[in-house]
């Protein structure tokens, strides 16, 4: 027994040693080559020796494929001597598709013909005039900040986007207050980096970012050629404004190219949900909505139920974590029930999700209703997805379908897949997939199923934003494996 427990921790601490190593190498990946190294789905920048090997372990738990560092190590070592060019690579699926390939015993080849698109193109891109595409936040609550974080995290080599200016209200004097929101979250947790004052410039430096703060109290108040900064794409997250004709005042701003709203866009304009209706997106279209959390969460999983099973009919019910419209205590609000506190009730309130999806999804038109319920939490909602179906359907079998998805499909940055007796609303706080699967709770039976998906409506909604923006400023980074 003493020599099982000696095994045990021995081989854990050279799975410990092995990710060691692989830190500085993930990091040369994604600094130098812009390459987002990715374990099913999960993303490996800037991880901890524990959370690489949390994420492997996620592979044997869920995929049922037994992978660990010493699976991915040799891979990533080998990665870095094709000279990538820019784009995400799915460590996980390399070596699962690795151990299944007649190339097994030739690794190098199988790497070089499975990633043939990216292979030797890092010193192409390096030669080509790859500046930077400007960025702008115009507003900075929870999900402004949100996006500065990933938008900083996300700079990489520095050619592709870069966050240059924040536009608030109000004035210069409160810089110090805005930084610090930025730099400690009650929810998410502190800031992922240094961030450095320049009050005479009215700037953060932010892991090595220079951003402005800007005031305005309109959006074509600014001249952003000023300040360095040309075919900007800015980002509303203010939600003052929903509609072509408010959206086009930021377009009237010199500076500005395109403009993306973080709230369902009202009129004509384009509601996109990543990975589901981006492809669509012409490039020319200058003002684009990326609808709402909700939208983003169950839309996906909605389409892929849809593509296998075929949806009737559907009733949609989201269970919605509190947000900064609602009063902390009752008190007047134009909403219906909006006005009492938000900290001691459920309220029952309005959802667009069942119109926001349809329009993503225009082949369930009227074949949805929503409702919403405002639960007293801060982050993490949840959707119940109750579905008639045109064909039978059995638990096992689709919730093996959505984990599936989950692992190896086109949208698996979209659709997460959990099946665990004990998980909760704050396991889910920082997940970056739109919606998550909780296959436990799943019910499914003759033509009917119910789909119980968890979303964290802020951190993972931001994600879904990023994505967006890296398409709209052409940063469209090849997906590897394919699939």
């Amino acid at each position: 027994m003493g020599s099982e427990r000696e095994a045990c921790l021995e081989q854990w601490q050279a799975q410990e040693a092995l990710a060691e190593e692989m830190i500085p190498l993930l990091g040369q990946l994604y600094r130098q080559y812009n390459v987002v190294p990715l374990l099913y789905g999960r993303s490996l920048v800037n991880q901890s020796v524990i959370g690489i090997l949390k994420h492997h372990r996620y592979a044997r738990r869920v995929a049922g494929v037994e992978l660990t560092v010493r699976d991915t190590f040799p891979i990533l070592k080998r990665l870095l001597e094709l000279s990538p060019g820019a784009s995400h690579i799915d460590l996980g699926q390399l070596a699962r598709g690795l151990a299944q390939s007649p190339l097994r015993n030739d690794p190098m080849r199988y790497l070089r013909e499975t990633l043939a698109p990216v292979v030797d193109r890092h010193r192409q891109e390096a030669e080509a005039d790859c500046s930077a595409r400007d960025v702008v936040l115009y507003g900075f609550g929870r999900i402004g900040r949100l996006l500065a974080r990933l938008l900083i995290e996300r700079t990489g080599s520095g050619s592709a986007l870069r966050l240059r200016a924040i536009v608030v209200r109000g004035g210069a004097e409160d810089l110090e207050k805005r930084v610090s929101l930025l730099r400690r979250d009650s929810v998410h947790g502190p800031f992922a980096g240094t961030l450095t004052l320049d009050e005479e410039n009215g700037a953060v430096i932010a892991n090595g970012n220079y951003i402005r703060f800007l005031h305005a109290d309109s959006p074509e108040a600014i001249d952003y050629t000023e300040y360095g900064i040309r075919d900007a794409l800015v980002i509303d997250n203010t939600g003052c404004w929903r509609d072509r004709a408010g959206l086009s005042k930021h377009l009237q701003a010199p500076g500005v190219s395109r403009v993306l709203l973080t709230a369902p866009g009202k009129g004509d304009i384009r509601n996109v949900v990543f990975g589901v209706n981006h492809h669509a997106l012409p490039d020319d279209e200058r003002i684009v909505s990326a609808a709402s959390c909700t939208t983003n969460a169950i839309v996906p999983i909605l389409g892929a139920v849809h593509e296998r099973y075929g949806i009737r009919q559907g009733h949609v019910e989201t269970v919605h974590a509190y947000t900064n419209d609602q009063n902390l205590i009752d008190n007047h609000h134009k909403g219906e029930r909006r006005g009492r506190s938000a900290a001691l009730n459920m309220v029952l309130t309005e959802t667009g999700a069942a119109k926001a999806a349809a329009r993503a999804l225009p082949e369930l038109e009227g074949r949805l209703t929503a409702s919403a319920i405002r639960v007293p939490i801060p982050d993490v909602s949840m959707a119940i997805l109750h579905l008639n179906l045109e064909r039978e359907v059995d638990r096992e079998g689709i919730n093996a379908y959505l984990r599936e998805l989950s692992l190896s499909s086109k949208q698996r940055r979209q659709i997460d897949y959990i099946d665990s007796p004990e998980v909760v609303s704050s396991d889910f706080i920082g997940n970056r997939h739109a919606g998550i699967v909780d296959g436990r709770a799943t019910i499914a039976g003759e033509h009917q199923v119910v789909l119980y998906v968890w979303y964290d409506n802020e951190f993972g909604y931001s994600c879904q934003v990023v994505r967006l923006v890296q398409q709209m400023a052409g940063v469209r980074l090849s997906s590897l494996p394919e699939q």
